[in-house]
């Protein structure tokens, strides 16, 4: 076996099928373009149609295979809505990625239920629905993949964390109650953790100078992340290489985490 031959047995997702939410943007844009160059047939969801649009032109120019689904994610009827209709392009899903989310974060005295709700709706509840409705198929046909994106609130409370770092941590513990569901069945449920990444999501942040330099000096690598950071762990979590790793939270945040 030629080493072309070998790495393609491992990580090439030719012939698998991924949904990507939040996929038109930040850290799920990278990701499905991840997945796409790597062989799956991508279906992009998110809300603003001119993003979607541009991140599966991109991906066809490159020769990949992408659609977009518009969908609003925070309504059980969206999401209901958004899965049904990304089934509908490419067939049932092998891979889940779920990168959308709010990131609201008033000061905890502050914290009112509407911000509560909308940020369980979209961070916490559409992964659900949607593993729930795509996971036992998964199962069911012996071969599935599900990928959380999370963050570093899940796991310690800096800069608000509020109900955003809340939902994160249940996050977390969603991916190893679907591993224990179904990983017996081929079935791995794992979520990535950014530290703090320069996207649109960290908008506010990202626009003061002094805490961003603030936060690439508590890293190991003297750096913020970036989006594409996450190409290749994606890729890894979503292949036949990561068979036997599920219930896991993979941090991917230059050791901002451990230093």
């Amino acid at each position: 076996m030629t080493s072309q031959n070998y790495l393609c047995e491992l990580f090439s997702l030719e012939g698998r099928v991924a949904v990507v939410t939040g996929g038109s943007s930040g850290i799920g844009r990278a990701i499905a373009g991840a997945l796409a160059r790597a062989g799956a047939s991508v279906v992009v969801v998110a809300r603003r149609e001119s993003e979607l649009a541009a991140t599966v032109d991109e991906l066809a120019a490159e020769g990949c295979r992408a659609a977009w689904v518009s969908a609003d994610l925070s309504t059980r009827d969206g999401v209901r809505a958004a899965a049904e209709q990304a089934a509908e392009v490419f067939g049932e899903p092998d891979i889940l990625v779920n990168s959308a989310g709010i990131n609201l974060r008033p000061p905890m005295d502050e914290l009112g239920e509407e911000v509560w709700d909308a940020t369980m709706a979209v961070n916490l509840e559409a992964p659900y629905l949607l593993g729930r409705r795509f996971g036992p198929g998964m199962a069911e046909r012996g071969f599935g993949r599900i990928i959380h994106v999370t963050s570093q609130q899940a796991h310690r409370a800096f800069v608000q964390s509020g109900a955003y770092g809340v939902s994160k941590g249940a996050l977390e513990s969603l991916a190893r109650s679907q591993a224990e569901a179904w990983s017996p069945y081929g079935v791995t449920c794992n979520t990535l953790v950014p530290g703090f990444v320069m996207t649109p999501l960290n908008a506010r942040l990202s626009s003061d100078p002094e805490k961003v330099a603030a936060l690439a000096a508590r890293t190991m690598v003297g750096r913020n992340g970036l989006a594409e950071d996450f190409a290749g762990a994606a890729v890894f979590l979503a292949g036949r290489a990561s068979g036997y790793v599920t219930g896991q939270s993979i941090f991917v945040d230059g050791g901002l985490s451990v230093h």
